[in-house]
């Protein structure tokens, strides 16, 4: 499927172009999933518990890619959408070699901290051994990780997103297919579950560095020789702030939530809070697909002084979010005993606690796609800073505010209930966000 970042964008378009960055997003989700019930089955809890003490602090250093990608992809288009296609390739190509280089170097100092950061998360004596093994062997793809998640956007800003897709199955498949072969057949144990990861993120990543200098590519970017200037590795990152924002929020919220759940219902809430994280995960690849592939057409029009066009896709994708809110809510309300009977049908008490937490957690979902899009229409308009504080306010102020400070007024419910007081809250400060910083969007006589 061809796409083109100019021309009037219509409901069916919009869907058309998302769809590719959505099925991307899913399919990463999904496989994801899939590699933990290798490793917990088949590596054992110890593994499990090295792999998921170390993860989080791994997708913290590959989220630089997502910055560079996201805030990268929206300059490029609004430089494209200012005529400037030869200009749009140097940056591209510049921001490219930065997230490589950053993914080496980043990659090498973890690999060589990796006992210390260990311990720092916590790791005991049981599990050190085989978190260092995890993190040094997946360090091995680090470099590819980060260009897999900068590649992300940059694929709609190439006018390509249905490449982003097949890379997003290739990596799923190559990592399920060595986690069975490795993990399950020759029970290499979490060494064989980092080999498959490594080796998953340096296809995925090295691929569109060949696509985009071949002659193969029909994309409308190049990598193309070029010269560092540091003032766009400086916009790029500022303007994909958000995202790194949000990705170190999601880290410490997810750890305070657990505080809490340990506090209050002990391991049967952690264990119900983790089966609402998968959940929310899949259902949250929708949006986030959503703004991966609309932000870099925000970005063009801006550059191309359309703002009738900018208008039309903010009014949309505000109806379009809408819908996909109401309907993502009501399938978490409708399965939501099946799900966690899926998850802990053992366990009569905790699979009514995890189905309770899911119908009232999963209540963000009718205001999270509008705020998250807010968020993304202002890295779109290349203005990182507004775009990071409707991030950052949302997890690490109202969120994170919510969940220390409910249940001690309502209850072990408002731990449920904190994410969406926080959306609520959240969709506030985008309004005035909004009004104050984009009045042109959404005041009709806006000079």
């Amino acid at each position: 499927m061809e796409v083109s970042l100019s021309g009037h964008y219509g409901y069916r378009r919009i869907m058309r172009t998302v769809l590719p960055s959505i099925a991307m997003v899913l399919v990463t989700s999904v496989y994801s999933i899939v590699d933990g019930f290798f490793v917990s089955n088949y590596a054992g809890k110890s593994g499990f518990a090295a792999v998921s003490l170390m993860w989080p602090a791994m997708m913290l250093l590959s989220s630089l890619g997502l910055m560079v990608g996201t805030g990268g992809a929206a300059l490029v288009a609004k430089i494209k959408g200012e005529g400037y296609p030869e200009k749009a390739n140097r940056v591209f190509s510049m921001l490219v070699q930065f997230a490589l280089l950053s993914g080496l170097v980043m990659g090498l100092l973890m690999a060589l901290l990796a006992r210390p950061l260990a311990l720092l998360l916590g790791a005991d004596e049981g599990m050190l051994a085989e978190c260092v093994l995890y993190t040094r062997l997946c360090m091995l793809g680090m470099p590819g990780f980060v260009l897999q998640m900068a590649f992300q956007s940059f694929y709609m800003a190439g006018e390509r997103p249905q490449l982003g897709t097949l890379m997003a199955v290739v990596g799923g498949v190559v990592n399920i297919v060595l986690d069975a072969a490795l993990v399950w057949q020759l029970e290499m144990g979490v060494a064989g579950a980092a080999v498959a990861t490594a080796a998953s993120q340096l296809v995925a990543g090295f691929y569109p560095l060949y696509y985009f200098s071949s002659r193969r590519n029909r994309s409308s970017l190049r990598l193309v020789r070029t010269r560092w200037m540091g003032v766009y590795i400086r916009k790029a990152c500022s303007n994909g702030l958000s995202e790194y924002v949000g990705n170190i929020a999601m880290s410490v919220v997810s750890i305070v939530y657990n505080l809490q759940l340990m506090h209050y219902l002990g391991e049967d809430g952690v264990a119900a809070y983790g089966i609402i994280m998968y959940l929310a995960f899949i259902f949250a690849a929708l949006l986030i697909g959503y703004n991966l592939g609309l932000t870099p057409v925000i970005g063009y029009h801006y550059g191309a002084g359309d703002l009738a066009e900018q208008r039309s896709l903010v009014r949309k994708s505000l109806v379009l979010l809408g819908v996909m809110g109401l309907g993502v809510t009501a399938i978490a309300q409708l399965l939501a005993g099946p799900l966690a009977h899926l998850f802990v049908g053992y366990d009569a008490a905790l699979t009514a606690l995890t189905t309770r937490a899911i119908r009232i957690y999963m209540l963000c979902f009718l205001l999270a796609g509008w705020n998250m899009f807010v968020s993304a229409l202002f890295t779109g308009l290349n203005n990182g800073v507004v775009s990071a504080v409707a991030s950052f306010a949302r997890a690490l102020v109202f969120e994170l505010g919510a969940v220390i400070a409910l249940p001690g007024l309502v209850g072990i419910d408002g731990i449920w209930w904190a994410v969406d007081l926080a959306e609520v809250l959240t969709l506030l400060l985008c309004a005035w966000l909004l009004w104050r910083f984009a009045p042109q969007l959404v005041r009709r006589h806006t000079k």
